[in-house]
């Protein structure tokens, strides 16, 4: 027996369950087929992640090395539900896991969210990550400017407002977003957390980095370090409360005020609107304070404020996309499962499909969260081998016949290893890690190339 097996998206969640099941103890032989929508792999690690942070991209090489064994296939450029159907996986594999992750902004319902200058974070970031999906500049022009968050993904989209462009040369950062960079208009950069300084979502490392910008003066205001019993519980029993505590306590002793450019840290801040006209564009956003509840939550004062912004970031999480053929809660934005098993309305199991990553859990949790998430899908595909599905036509060649009948221009493996090294090469002569060719047609073309 031989499972053949698809996986729609080539994130860390698809690439690890992939890996994951080719080790696992199962008593047959396995076939995998990894497909992904855009031409090169590796999902929010290239395109989610900020390019000044060199350790968190050190998980790619974890999974280059997954990939470049050579034991699972690789077809970049190809949509689900676009240039492969449910109905085609159906007749070619036993079963399918979609790892397609949440890469949507959270909504955040207040008046004037979309007001002219108001941007969800993840777009963002899709921006300055060379997502060859969006466009290749984005409105710079605020000198004062709101993030609405207190998890990694604000504190992402603060730093690469504050710091300076030629300070993230060293990187893969593509050369239309440098330029984009170097004409900004920002002077002043203003992080809202909702909550208190000791139930921030983010994490030490990401706060750190903060503070080692060049120019760049991370202002703290003491209103906010009055602790509650919950927090001084908090500092006292978690590690990385600890060090976030240490952190900002040496922020609130440093001089500030020789910087060019300014990062403010407000907590406490509940967002009540965005104010401003379609005409003018963002001129405000307002915030009641909050205080604590006495049980690690907070509660409203009354108390509203104003601070003067030209423009808005909401980082208040991501969403997934609904796939067609596949049940999906729109409220939460997962596909429904039972550890991994999808479930239709009626909450019975649906044959031969499964979920892995942010589309299964949502949103939360870091790399190793994927791991474990990917172990509990695997498990109960391996176990599920009465439910698979039964393919007409399982052979490896009948998918590459069926991709070009249709004329769809898919990458592989080894096309990705054309475009990995064409990037790197075009960094090299400055210095840098790599630079990233963002056009979708011309990855897609130099990964043919190496085909």
């Amino acid at each position: 027996m031989k499972l053949r097996l698809a996986i729609i998206g080539a994130g860390p969640a698809g690439i690890y369950a992939a890996d994951i099941l080719l080790k696992h103890d199962r008593g047959f032989d396995v076939s995998i087929d990894l497909f992904e929508s855009l031409p090169a792999p590796y999902g929010l690690v290239r395109y989610g992640v900020a390019p000044d942070h060199p350790r968190i991209k050190g998980i790619i090489t974890a999974l280059r090395e997954v990939v470049d064994r050579g034991d699972i296939r690789i077809f970049g450029n190809v949509l689900y539900g676009r240039d492969i159907s449910l109905d085609d996986l159906k007749r070619h594999y036993h079963a399918v896991i979609f790892s397609t992750g949440a890469v949507r902004d959270a909504d955040l319902d207040i008046p004037g969210i979309d007001l002219p200058g108001s941007y969800g974070a993840a777009d963002f970031v899709s921006w300055y990550d060379g997502h060859p999906d969006y466009p290749r500049t984005w409105p710079l022009t605020a000198q004062s400017v709101a993030v609405i968050g207190n998890g990694n993904v604000a504190l992402d989209t603060a730093r690469m407002l504050a710091k300076h462009p030629e300070d993230l040369l060293p990187t893969e950062i593509p050369e239309n977003v440098y330029e984009g960079l170097q004409a900004s208009a920002v002077t002043d950069v203003h992080v809202f957390g909702r909550r208190g300084p000791m139930q921030v979502k983010f994490t030490p490392l990401e706060l750190r980095e903060l503070g080692e910008m060049r120019d760049v003066d991370v202002i703290v205001y003491e209103e906010d370090f009055d602790y509650d019993q919950a927090s001084l519980s908090a500092i006292e029993s978690n590690k990385q409360v600890f060090v976030i505590d240490k952190v900002l306590t040496q922020w609130r002793a440093r001089e500030v005020g020789k910087a060019s450019r300014r990062l403010h840290l407000h907590f406490y801040a509940k967002p009540i609107e965005v104010i401003g006209t379609p005409e003018t564009g963002v001129t405000g956003f307002v915030y009641e304070r909050t205080e604590p509840d006495g049980s690690g939550g907070v509660r409203g004062t009354g108390e509203i404020r104003r601070v003067d912004v030209d423009a808005v970031y909401r980082a208040v999480g991501y969403f997934g996309s609904p796939l067609p053929g596949i049940p999906f809660d729109k409220k939460h934005g997962v596909v429904p499962n039972h550890e991994g098993q999808v479930l239709d309305k009626d909450n019975t199991i649906v044959s031969g499909v499964y979920a892995t990553g942010w589309i299964k859990r949502g949103p939360v949790g870091l790399i190793g969260h994927t791991k474990s998430d990917a172990m509990e899908t695997v498990s109960h595909l391996v176990k599920d081998q009465a439910n698979w599905w039964a393919p007409s036509d399982p052979s490896e060649e009948a998918i590459v016949a069926m991709l070009r009948e249709r004329g769809i221009d898919f990458t592989n493996l080894d096309g990705w290893h054309a475009l990995d090294s064409h990037e790197i090469a075009l960094g090299e002569p400055h210095g840098r890690a790599r630079i990233k060719v963002v056009p979708r047609d011309e990855m897609v073309k130099i990964s043919q190339s190496g085909q």
